[in-house]
């Protein structure tokens, strides 16, 4: 597949990661749709992006919402062939804080938006994607999701982003085997320490000593990056069911 040909739809579209995919999907001459539950960044990021961008306020952990939000990018733009999950929180939290245990319903909701929103959203996806017409290879679509170093080396505080980007790894591969018979492929990245607007938030001495721990380039990951990592993938038809560090071999430490 080439992206000139990207049908996509980005959960997570407004900003951050996702937005960067948005862009290089338009850039190539693809179309997309970006799923956010962020309003109006969402339709202020479609309407800077032209007449092949479009954008839907969906929570990806409404399966309604998800459904829906798919048949509606699906119409717009004449078909989906790429999925890009990129919607998450960091869900930062120790089991036992200074104020007591982790509330279970804390776990829960990271649970909820990183775990069970990516499944929705595959699901939901693959279900359109499994009547394209396939290309020479009999493919018909891919299915990416964003995983985390954090899923090798969780630091402490990370237990319930760590639970969620480990699982969104190891539902990859059965996911590629299931989905093989329709010529849909998935795979999953796992950034490192990239320049999202999370990151952002903190401050520029403490994202410069982030960006110092990584081994090279010591920097932190660029957004462009990521989106790099995604092009390649879909124009590549023999990455399936893996999950690709993209890091610049940071290790992290506990803490």
């Amino acid at each position: 597949m080439k992206m000139s040909e990207a049908r996509a739809v980005v959960t997570g579209g407004a900003s951050g990661l996702g937005n960067a995919v948005a862009r290089r999907v338009i850039a190539a001459g693809g179309k997309v749709t970006m799923l956010d539950v962020q309003d109006g960044p969402g339709q202020a990021a479609a309407a800077e992006l032209g007449a092949n961008a479009y954008f839907v306020k969906c929570d990806v952990t409404h399966e309604a919402e998800v459904n829906s939000a798919m048949a509606t990018a699906h119409e717009q733009m004449g078909g989906i062939n790429l999925l890009v999950n990129c919607a998450g929180i960091i869900g930062a939290g120790r089991m036992l804080g200074k104020n007591g245990p982790m509330a279970g319903d804390f776990f829960t909701k990271v649970v909820h938006i990183n775990l069970i929103g990516t499944f929705l959203c595959d699901k939901a996806a693959a279900a359109l994607m499994q009547k394209n017409a396939p290309n020479a290879d009999g493919e018909r679509g891919l299915l990416i999701h964003t995983s985390s170093v954090a899923a090798f080396e969780g630091q402490i505080g990370q237990a319930a982003y760590s639970a969620t980007k480990g699982a969104v790894m190891a539902m990859t591969l059965p996911i590629a085997r299931e989905l093989a018979q329709f010529g849909i492929r998935c795979v999953s990245i796992a950034p490192g320490i990239f320049g999202t607007p999370m990151v952002g938030t903190m401050t520029q001495e403490v994202q410069d000593s982030l960006g110092k721990q990584v081994p090279f380039p010591q920097r932190l990951g660029r957004p462009d990056e990521y989106a790099q990592l995604v092009g390649a993938i879909f124009e590549n038809a023999m990455l399936n069911g893996e999950t690709i560090r993209l890091d610049g071999a940071i290790r992290m430490q506990p803490k």
